[in-house]
């Protein structure tokens, strides 16, 4: 299991267009890919799970994944978070 804990950096949170970008760059990876907020973990490849957490400005997120190419799936949606979704 890899994992990197981020921190939100967009003013509006993780809404709708941020968590699809989420998703859509998580099924680029055969690893499970998961978001934790709070104890709270979800599927990074499931948009309603990603909403349901609620995720605001300045929250801590943990991103984990694990199976082939889990490195690369934690870098990439930390890297996407950390650019600010291009916002």
């Amino acid at each position: 299991m890899k994992e990197r804990v981020v921190k939100i950096n967009n003013e509006t949170g993780i809404h709708a267009r941020p968590a699809s970008m989420i998703v859509q760059e998580a099924n680029k990876f055969s690893a499970d890919v998961l978001i934790e907020k709070d104890g709270t973990e979800v599927n990074a490849k499931s948009i309603m799970g990603i909403m349901s957490l609620g995720i605001s400005n300045s929250v801590e997120i943990k991103v984990k994944a694990d199976g082939e190419g889990a490195q690369e799936a934690v870098d990439a949606i930390v890297k996407l978070i950390e650019d600010g979704f291009g916002e």
